[in-house]
């Protein structure tokens, strides 16, 4: 049964974040097999380890709701602020790099590398002579436009994704050196997509910063669908991947990481489907329920109500894992 996490105060994008991981059976049999801390120091510094007791706790009791003040003061210890608003994906980051640090046992840390890191290869190509640099790098999540270049909004997630993807022109003043020739001239910037994990993680850019500092959300309408087929979105020109790679890149939507208010003031919850039971479920802080797939798609955003709830971290989960 689903079980909900107190709010201790601000915390409800910790929590939203924490039953998203914590609902994953893949990522919590990952967990289940860390090396348990000696000392009760290392313990309750331990974040992986607290995590296994926050889940053990949500499992074996029969509450409708348990307190995450343990992991929260033990997050504390590794610099994570309590009592303060925090950007989703962001600390999406952070708690994953602890993860990632903590887990002594390197075939768990190949395993939870598997499972949410994005391998990428971006290129560099001179427009003039056939000079180019490539460079791999890794991403735990895609940060997605929901505007265009010219600033237009975008109309679905397949567009952000194509958008994101979409090679740029670097000319005038953003010239690169090339070597070959000996002097600046205009490049082509792209970005082929490698390796998709296991659980692809999507980060719709909602929050606008512009010169004055002055941040705003963009609430407007942006559908995403239950399932996603990379092959059909993206062109063969932008993927650096064989057949069989390619072949895997099917996903279904896992969970939406939706929030509410504006970006001074604002509110987290989790919709987030049981892999078990096939149900959705909201994870509102304490308050847990079983919604219809009709109330996950209230969190497209509508144009004119930009406090409303929306979607603002997609989880999809490969449908046929190699």
């Amino acid at each position: 049964e689903a079980v909900g996490l107190y709010n201790l105060g601000q915390t409800c994008c910790l929590n939203s974040l924490l039953q998203v991981f914590l609902m994953n059976i893949h990522f919590t049999r990952i967990l289940r097999r860390i090396t348990v801390p000696s000392s009760p120091a290392q313990k309750r510094s331990n974040v992986p380890y607290q995590m296994l007791l926050l889940l053990e706790e949500m499992q074996g009791g029969k509450c409708k709701a348990v307190c995450p003040a343990d992991l929260a003061y033990c997050l504390s210890k590794h610099r994570v602020k309590l009592f303060v608003q925090y950007d989703a994906a962001q600390l999406f980051l952070t708690l994953w790099n602890l993860l990632n640090k903590q887990m002594k046992k390197p075939e768990l840390v190949e395993e939870l590398s598997d499972l949410y890191t994005i391998f990428i290869q971006e290129h560099l190509a001179c427009q003039k002579c056939s000079f180019e640099i490539k460079s791999s790098s890794t991403m735990l999540t895609l940060p997605l436009p929901v505007l265009d270049a010219n600033s237009q909004r975008l109309k679905t997630l397949e567009e952000c994704l194509q958008c994101f993807f979409h090679p740029e022109e670097l000319t005038g003043q953003n010239k690169c050196f090339c070597q070959q020739c000996g002097r600046k001239t205009p490049f082509l910037q792209s970005t082929k997509l490698v390796r998709l994990p296991q659980t692809l993680t999507l980060h719709l850019k909602r929050f606008c910063f512009e010169r004055s500092s002055h941040s705003h959300k963009l609430g407007h309408s942006l559908p995403f669908p239950q399932e996603l087929d990379f092959r059909e979105v993206l062109t063969e020109n932008q993927c650096q991947a064989d057949d069989s790679e390619r072949a895997a890149w099917q996903y279904e939507l896992f969970a939406v990481v939706a929030h509410s208010g504006s970006t001074s003031c604002g509110h987290y919850c989790a919709y987030i489907r049981s892999l078990t039971e096939c149900k959705w479920f909201c994870f509102n802080d304490s308050h847990v329920c079983q919604v219809s797939w009709d109330d996950v798609k209230c969190t497209y955003g509508r144009s004119n109500l930009n406090w409303r709830e929306t979607a603002y971290l997609l989880f999809y989960m490969k449908k046929h894992p190699q």
